[in-house]
């Protein structure tokens, strides 16, 4: 019984948190403003879908980790292409990193543009000139942020 229950409000409260994410992606306008930047208004639908599918192949590998290491799959058919495989995992890990650490800055951006954030903190601050290098100066910051984080491994030292 005390397992049914889990299932039950894990999956309401999962539901509630995807429906949350889904509301502020639809408020920004985000993916309309991608294929309105890219001349693709025509695969508006084709890009929702990604997006869920994103978030839903994201969700089930953070729950089931051991179904997410394809990696050690392949080398147990393949031991002799040990380093080639090594290559192949980092090489996916920058580029879902790359593209990852971009939509999420759109997404900031996004959000702060749908806000007025940024104009309305120029003008109560008399910030006139240099307002594009202020936002790269911050965008360059959280990138050295995240590297140091990433690269001293601080993600495995809480726990």
């Amino acid at each position: 019984m005390q397992s049914l229950f889990l299932i039950i409000f894990g999956g309401s409260f999962g539901l509630l948190a995807a429906a949350g994410v889904f509301t502020v992606l639809v408020a920004v306008g985000l993916v309309p403003r991608f294929a309105g930047k890219t001349h693709t208004a025509g695969k508006v639908l084709l890009y929702e879908e990604m997006v869920i599918f994103g978030t839903i192949a994201g969700c089930f590998l953070s729950i089931f980790p051991e179904y997410s290491q394809a990696g050690a799959f392949l080398r147990g058919f393949f031991p002799q292409a040990g380093a080639c495989w090594t290559f192949l995992g980092y090489l996916s890990q920058g580029i879902i990193g790359l593209f990852s650490g971009m939509f999420i800055g759109c997404l900031a951006l996004a959000i702060a543009e749908m806000l007025d954030s940024v104009p309305i903190f120029a003008r109560r601050v008399s910030f006139r000139h240099g307002l594009g290098l202020a936002i790269t100066s911050m965008a360059v910051g959280k990138l050295c942020g995240s590297l140091f984080y990433f690269w001293y491994e601080l993600h495995q030292v809480v726990q």
